[in-house]
């Protein structure tokens, strides 16, 4: 039906925000790819970066591969991505235009973390950027205007949904894929006494209160000049 693109920052950003809804995207036979934006290099106490570069790649591949999802993996690393990067920028751009997405789905701008809000913004410039023809990058041509809506933040902070998503039925292989994300899931659970997966469940539980759903997932949609819609494109 659709092609969704969902531009994420880090290995495991989408297993936490919005991996029930790209089952259910997958569920009514969508073509879902992701694009991991940064390595997740620095997201480690004890691994060093090149290593764990390695090993979180490895971790996103693990996890797509239980959802049938296409994953792509680009070339920056934790804190190399900011506004006016044109760089970062361009890469977008590429990923956009060779995709040609239906929608997309990123980070709030008012996310938590630098790496975050900037992959935020660059999902903002990059589609628009990526629908101008003579705006030459690597990937020629250029992309539809598309929708963009805005995943959850972490714990859902400071976040207030537009549309939600009922991923009862998906909750299990959303925290299966979540928990293929072992540099962070088990240090966490080790060194930190957090069980993260029972921190995305329980944020999920809340969203599906919020609905009428036993689990739901939040979005809210990009609100700006021809990226408004009369179609609904999320599941």
């Amino acid at each position: 039906m659709y092609t969704v693109l969902v531009l994420s920052c880090h290995p495991d950003d989408m297993e936490i925000a919005c991996a029930g809804t790209l089952l259910k995207c997958k569920a009514r036979g969508d073509r879902v790819v992701v694009c991991h934006l940064s390595s997740g290099n620095l997201g480690h106490v004890i691994i060093p970066p090149d290593e764990l570069t390695v090993m979180r790649a490895k971790e996103a591949e693990r996890s797509a591969a239980l959802a049938g999802i296409e994953v792509i993996h680009s070339s920056f690393d934790d804190l190399e991505i900011y506004d006016n990067n044109k760089a970062a920028r361009d890469k977008v751009v590429d990923v956009i235009k060779q995709v040609n997405p239906d929608f997309i789905i990123t980070h709030d701008p008012n996310d938590y973390m630098p790496d975050h809000t900037a992959v935020s913004r660059l999902a903002f410039d990059a589609s628009f950027t990526a629908t101008l023809p003579n705006y030459h990058t690597a990937v020629e041509g250029a992309a539809k205007m598309v929708p963009i809506y805005y995943m959850d933040t972490l714990a859902g902070v400071n976040f207030n949904p537009t549309e939600y998503v009922d991923v009862s039925e998906y909750i299990d292989k959303k925290l299966e894929m979540l928990e293929c994300h072992e540099s962070q899931v088990v240090w966490m659970r080790d060194h930190d006494n957090i069980d993260f997966p029972d921190m995305v469940k329980t944020c999920c539980r809340y969203r599906g209160y919020q609905c009428g759903a036993d689990y739901a997932e939040g979005f809210r949609q990009c609100q700006v000049y021809l990226k408004g819609t009369t179609k609904r494109y999320l599941p």
